[in-house]
């Protein structure tokens, strides 16, 4: 059951980048490819809010070295 959850998660972030960030951009070789996604990826963990963490960044969280209380659900 890990895995799969694991699996979810992943699949939630890759959808998140893709539609909001990348989506917007023509990109014709791997090298932009890897700079853009670097920069995406700050800003996903650095400005985006998330609701599941109190609409709090990701690295809001981890500076604290508190637990979260996660805002999602759980099927497992």
């Amino acid at each position: 059951m890990e895995i799969l959850l694991e699996n979810a998660i992943a699949e939630r972030v890759n959808g998140i980048i893709k539609n909001e960030y990348l989506d917007c951009y023509d990109i014709d070789n791997f090298s932009k490819a890897k700079k853009l996604l670097k920069q995406v990826i700050l800003l996903y963990n650095r400005d985006r809010p998330h609701m599941s963490i109190g609409y709090k960044t990701p690295n809001d969280i981890h500076k604290t070295n508190k637990q979260t209380i996660k805002k999602w659900k759980s099927y497992f």
